[in-house]
């Protein structure tokens, strides 16, 4: 997707309608503009979270004469999970009482607000449980579709689970043997279900790609939603979605007879930059909410 064309979308899915609406009307797959809206939602919210807090003593008293949480968090336009568990600490609830509210109605405080509970459960399709669920299940089924299309190819890897305790940070996969792409050799894939744009590549780089690079070399990451078309690839990592990555047909590096299965790691020091090969040509075009704010 080319940038323009993101932003525009980014813009218009303010909330949940929006994503429904511009679906309908562009005959756009609804789950990628979904993962859009979250992309939208999440970051605005931890950009407002402390200003919304300083509206607190207000909004309080305008509860108490009756006024629900649902309403306050629509006019805050903040996400109705986020703006009932400020409320509901700002009525001197504990802490984790606030939590096991979110998790159980049945455990607030008293009946108004168990009711309101549930409607910002029932309101909120990102900070929920259930909101929480659909994106771990994004994840599970981006990593499957990975592991698929590993086996079709006979390519055999290491999961994170397998490597868990090993190393200080792992990815999806780990290649018992190197594939070859456009000249550039991949050890190691990791899936992202949902859309790669500046914010989530630089964030991505940063948190996991670029530490992958240090351990395990060269590898590979499969944005399921897409990415931005301009986006580039920083050196030795390679940029995919899914219609490319299932266009693929890999080329597996020969292991040299006696060498261990998997590739040579590279211990937690980065290599020079001289040693890293270029990003291989087109690279940037190839060949997945949100936490609480603190």
């Amino acid at each position: 997707m080319d940038r323009p064309t993101y932003r525009r979308l980014y813009d218009a899915l303010a909330t949940l309608d929006d994503v429904h609406r511009i679906s309908h009307d562009e005959h756009r797959d609804e789950e990628l503009l979904f993962v859009i809206h979250t992309h939208r939602v999440t970051r605005d919210a931890t950009r407002r979270f402390y200003p919304v807090q300083h509206q607190l003593p207000r909004v309080l008293s305008e509860w108490k004469r009756g006024r629900s949480m649902l309403e306050i968090s629509r006019e805050w336009r903040f996400p109705p999970v986020l703006a009932g568990q400020i409320l509901m600490k700002g009525l001197g609830v504990p802490r984790k009482q606030v939590w096991g509210s979110f998790l159980h109605p049945e455990s607030a405080p008293d009946a108004r607000l168990r009711h309101e509970v549930e409607e910002l459960l029932s309101a909120d399709m990102i900070y929920s449980p259930r909101g929480m669920e659909l994106q771990r299940e994004r994840g599970i089924k981006g990593e499957e579709r990975l592991y698929r299309w590993l086996e079709k190819h006979g390519i055999g890897y290491r999961t994170e689970k397998d490597l868990r305790g090993k190393f200080q940070k792992t990815p999806d996969a780990l290649l018992d043997d190197p594939i070859v792409f456009l000249g550039q050799k991949i050890t190691w894939i990791e899936s992202k279900a949902n859309f790669g744009d500046d914010v989530e590549l630089r964030k991505n780089l940063k948190r996991q790609l670029g530490p992958y690079t240090e351990i395990f070399g060269e590898g590979a990451v499969v944005y399921w939603y897409g990415y931005i078309e301009e986006g580039e690839s920083p050196p030795g990592i390679l940029l995919w979605d899914a219609d490319q990555l299932e266009g693929l047909t890999p080329v597996v590096q020969p292991r040299p007879a006696g060498s261990p299965v998997g590739p040579p790691l590279r211990g937690h020091a980065p290599r020079p930059h001289h040693e890293r090969p270029p990003a291989a040509q087109g690279s940037g075009r190839g060949g997945h909410a949100g936490a609480p704010p603190p």
